[in-house]
């Protein structure tokens, strides 16, 4: 079998063999520990079985370089999941942070879960976040990944840990 390499792909290969790959380096900026109410069933849907949780309220705080950082997390927001037929949960999250000096954060968390991952689950997240001008604007000039973690028995709630790229 005579496979023929198309061009324009050797010219890219070779165009990006010249350049230093751009490391990826993440920094942690924030926990919230974000209390959740027991979730409220949508039933089945094309994509699988689908929740809400409700986000009750909650604190976060900034991690080290970032102490300025912190307040409360509103309740009003809420958490959709939805467990994929192929048994991946997925989380997309709309809440707010209210920080120390008054500012309102919106945070857009979308959240993959694999449970088939052992010891621990794998549960990554993409962060957007959208604050107001002033000190914490800078949060909009960056993306953030974050991890998820449960809390209980211990408190109904989760550990949101955010860290920048």
């Amino acid at each position: 079998m005579n496979q023929t390499i198309d061009p324009s792909i050797l010219e890219a290969r070779a165009l990006a063999a010249r350049m230093t790959p751009l490391a990826v380096q993440a920094r942690l900026v924030w926990h919230a520990a974000v209390d959740v109410a027991e979730r409220q069933s949508w039933g089945q849907g094309p994509r699988g079985e689908r929740w809400s949780v409700p986000i009750l309220g909650g604190w976060f705080w900034g991690a080290e370089g970032f102490e300025a950082l912190h307040g409360e997390v509103c309740a009003g927001g809420a958490d959709r999941q939805t467990l994929r037929h192929d048994g991946i949960k997925e989380l997309d999250a709309l809440y707010e942070m209210r920080t120390h000096d008054g500012a309102m954060i919106t945070v857009h968390n979308q959240v993959l879960i694999d449970e088939s991952v052992q010891p621990e689950r794998y549960a990554r997240s993409c962060i957007r976040v959208t604050a107001p001008d002033g000190p914490h604007a800078w949060l909009n000039r960056r993306l953030f990944l974050g991890t998820l973690q449960s809390l209980r028995p211990d408190r109904q709630a989760v550990l949101v840990r955010a860290y920048m790229l």
